[in-house]
């Protein structure tokens, strides 16, 4: 695991801890402690990872169009 690092500046602990959860976010932390949390069947995983593939190939494409 790699490790998050959030400065606090003023004693700003609000930002802080906006930018902590935002940092933890993109780096899908969250998601993974969900699909943990849980079984999910292996149809289940079958089909979101069939999603996760197709979202990835429409990012991909967009900007691949955006070029």
């Amino acid at each position: 695991m790699k490790e998050i690092e959030v400065r606090v500046i003023d004693n700003d602990l609000e930002k802080a801890m906006r930018i902590l959860k935002k940092k933890i976010q993109n780096d899908g932390l969250f998601k993974r402690l969900k699909l943990k949390k849980s079984f999910e069947k292996p149809s289940e995983y079958k089909r979101r990872k069939q999603r996760e593939a197709q979202r990835r190939q429409r990012i991909a494409a967009s900007r691949k169009y955006k070029k």
